[in-house]
């Protein structure tokens, strides 16, 4: 059974997506790719990657949307990516909205694997892995996959995976999903049905904001079939404004460092 077609009405009700909280990592990479350094200055594993600072300031700020969601239509539970700053801006977030809701983690939400160009910036492929470079020009972003990584296809089938048993575990539940942009552009992709060109075109366009929401809602169907998912809000930060709280972005670039 897809994710998109739950049958007789059935599956998880509304999805809440929000990316984590600017991370270190984050910082870092920005900080590389503007000085065209080849390699991030990073010390930590991928997963263990912390929020910083604002971060952790926008996790909070966050935790307020949160408060004010569970008064109408919040979410019923939280599935998180294990990786330390989504973990770090679900749990930020709950506290500040005094909330206690079931909090799952699901290996499947990790960010995207990067193998042999991990740690290096746009540069950094270029000047050390230039045939790689032009593989991926060659083949582009959605089907490249860097040797001992990933490509967004892969992607898409554990995403794909993981939403088909969300459906099941979480039937009728409204699910609140925090993780990493590619992840959640990835669920776009998905549960919208886009083409390649499209969802690749929307991440260029609109890169998905650090603690930013986007809502997806199932809906019946219009004629008779499965019932389908409708996008009523996409990268809104406003949370953070009203708090005084900056907003970032730091998009991926070239899948050169992390998300």
């Amino acid at each position: 059974m897809s994710p998109t077609d739950s049958g007789a009405g059935r599956g998880v009700t509304e999805l809440m997506l929000v990316r984590h909280g600017e991370s270190v990592g984050n910082i870092a990479a920005s900080a590389a790719e503007r000085g065209r350094q080849e390699v991030i200055d990073l010390d930590t594993r991928d997963a263990d990657t912390p929020l910083s600072v604002l971060g952790a300031e926008q996790a909070t700020a966050l935790g307020t949307w949160l408060e004010g969601a569970s008064r109408t239509s919040g979410p019923d539970v939280v599935w998180v990516s294990p990786y330390v700053r989504a973990v770090q801006t679900a749990t930020i977030a709950l506290e500040a909205a005094g909330l206690s809701l079931p909090v799952h983690q699901d290996e499947r939400l990790r960010d995207r694997e990067l193998g042999i160009l991990d740690l290096l910036t746009t540069t950094g492929v270029d000047e050390r892995l230039p045939a790689e470079a032009a593989r991926r020009r060659h083949l582009g972003k959605f089907y490249y996959r860097p040797p001992g990584g990933e490509s967004w296809a892969d992607l898409t089938l554990r995403v794909r995976s993981f939403l088909t048993d969300l459906d099941g575990w979480e039937a009728d539940r409204r699910v609140l999903v925090v993780a990493h942009d590619a992840v959640l552009m990835t669920v776009r992709y998905i549960c919208e049905r886009l083409t390649e060109t499209e969802v690749l075109e929307l991440g260029r366009r609109s890169p998905v904001r650090n603690a930013a929401v986007t809502r997806l809602v199932r809906r019946p169907s219009e004629q008779a079939g499965p019932p389908r998912w409708e996008l009523t809000v996409f990268n809104d930060d406003a949370h953070l404004d009203r708090q005084g709280t900056p907003a970032t972005v730091h998009p991926g670039d070239a899948d050169a460092h992390p998300h």
